[in-house]
């Protein structure tokens, strides 16, 4: 491997961990060579049986996956000792006990976010050569997309129009804000939107349209001032205020939490007591896959 430059690339198939690209030459001359990314292509699933008396079979409860535990083995070739002391440091800090993001560039690049989760296996096979094994664990087994996509809306309205009196030829200039965000899952496994909303705003609500035609509601019972910003984050199923108060007790969930099923899309309706229009709708989502 020695000799050549750096940003040489191996494989398509590279993974990123923190600031380590397995599959080039980094530059410090390093090639990151990943030979097992087991458990990248699926995490255990949690499903208890009962046996069913006096009959074949088994009863099932309902099936959910575990947490992701992903083991990235193989080899780093280095241009000197000293880059092989280097890089072993690298590698050890990229492999932390907080989140970080493991990237894997597939034809839709994807992403997890992990922590080591076992003992580091290092070796070294000669000075210059090093050979590795992590095991990571990922709490949220879905893999995202790595591009998030957004939708803005204000709350609906309709302005401008036709006035009497009318003469021809009739050109109308209205301008209606439908007060909706279309958002697409082209993953395999439903996903779950982060909304903000921006106040002024009395009792906001959120109406996700489904695609069998049902409606979930998320409602807010208190009042958002001007410069207010609240943030609900449906997987963690949390509500804060500016950042720093929670306001769970306010936000209900008569009909369930909101999803964007796999593969496919819903409209997001942002509704209000009253017309404000300061007030905005934001949300983030990401596909994912199993």
């Amino acid at each position: 491997m020695a000799g050549l430059a750096p940003g040489f690339r191996f494989t398509d198939h590279l993974i990123t961990l923190g600031d380590i690209v397995f599959g080039v030459v980094d530059d410090q001359g390093v090639h990151w060579h990943c030979a097992e990314d087991d458990g990248w292509a699926g995490p255990d699933v949690r499903m208890e049986v009962s046996q069913r008396e006096a009959d074949h079979g088994a009863w099932s409860a309902p099936a959910y996956l575990a947490e992701r535990v992903i083991t990235l083995a193989g080899k780093a070739f280095c241009p000197s000792k000293s880059a092989a002391d280097d890089a072993l440091e690298r590698l050890l800090a990229a492999a932390s006990l907080t989140d970080t993001l493991l990237t894997v560039q597939e034809t839709i690049p994807k992403q997890v976010t992990v922590r080591r989760s076992g003992k580091p296996l290092l070796k070294r096979l000669t000075p210059m050569v090093l050979e590795f094994s992590l095991q990571l664990t990922a709490a949220d087994p879905r893999r995202y997309a790595v591009t998030e996509q957004v939708g803005t809306t204000a709350l609906p309205s309709s302005t401008g129009g036709l006035t009497p009196p009318l003469t021809p030829p009739l050109v109308s200039d209205a301008v209606t804000v439908a007060g909706q965000i279309n958002a697409s899952n082209e993953g395999s496994i439903d996903t779950r939107p982060v909304f903000t909303i921006a106040g002024p705003a009395v009792s906001p609500q959120i109406l996700t349209q489904m695609p069998d035609g049902s409606v979930r509601f998320l409602n807010y019972s208190d009042t958002l001032y001007d410069g207010d910003v609240l943030v609900i984050d449906t997987d963690a199923k949390t509500c804060v205020l500016n950042g720093n108060v929670s306001r769970r007790r306010f936000l209900s969930t008569p009909t369930g939490w909101p999803v964007i099923p796999a593969r496919s899309a819903v409209a997001f309706q942002f509704r209000a007591t009253y017309y404000n229009s300061g007030a905005l709708l934001t949300a983030r989502w990401r596909s994912a896959w199993i």
